[in-house]
């Protein structure tokens, strides 16, 4: 067949096998720039901000908020708020039944904890520099202080006309 010739119909002509070869060429150039582009963010260890790493990059969620806390300062109200969290396997089952760990005071390094009967109260108390030694082990020596062990809050005082002015009633066995 001679270039004079016309193409039989349904023949690709030069002019639509050109277009067809172009837009092969286009779709594996770009193939192999997005693969090149991922090599090099593989690289550089992800997207970045710039040409150098700063605190504008991505980051993890855990290691962002371990930044935020050590920025902050908040080192050991964060562990103490973990122990918290895990205070029945620290101190037992039978015992956190009944004792509650209420706040951390960070400046005294005081663990306030609250329990649900006097009788309670006296028994951590009791337990208290085993306590103390334990959550500092597991916090860090002198994270912990001392413990500070309150009873439970008596039923609210009645006043009324058959009231003795000044007893306390039954708030007596309370705390």
């Amino acid at each position: 067949m001679s270039t004079d010739e016309p193409a039989p119909k349904g023949t690709p002509s030069g002019v639509d096998l050109a277009r067809v070869a172009l837009r092969a060429a286009k779709e594996q150039a770009r193939a192999r720039g997005d693969a090149a582009q991922q090599k090099k963010q593989a690289r550089r260890g992800g997207l970045r901000s710039g040409a150098r790493a700063d605190g504008r990059d991505p980051m993890a969620l855990g290691a962002a908020i371990n930044r935020l806390i050590s920025e902050r300062g908040w080192e050991a109200p964060a562990a103490v708020g973990g122990v918290m969290g895990r205070w029945p396997q620290i101190v037992g089952e039978d015992v956190a039944k009944h004792c509650v760990p209420e706040k951390y005071d960070e400046d005294e390094r005081v663990l306030v904890v609250r329990c649900d009967s006097t009788a309670w109260a006296t028994n951590l108390r009791l337990l208290a520099p085993t306590l103390v030694a334990r959550l500092n082990e597991d916090l860090g020596h002198g994270a912990v202080k001392q413990i500070k062990v309150y009873g439970p809050g008596g039923p609210a005082r009645r006043y009324g006309p058959l009231r003795a002015p000044g007893s306390t009633g039954s708030g007596d066995t309370y705390g």
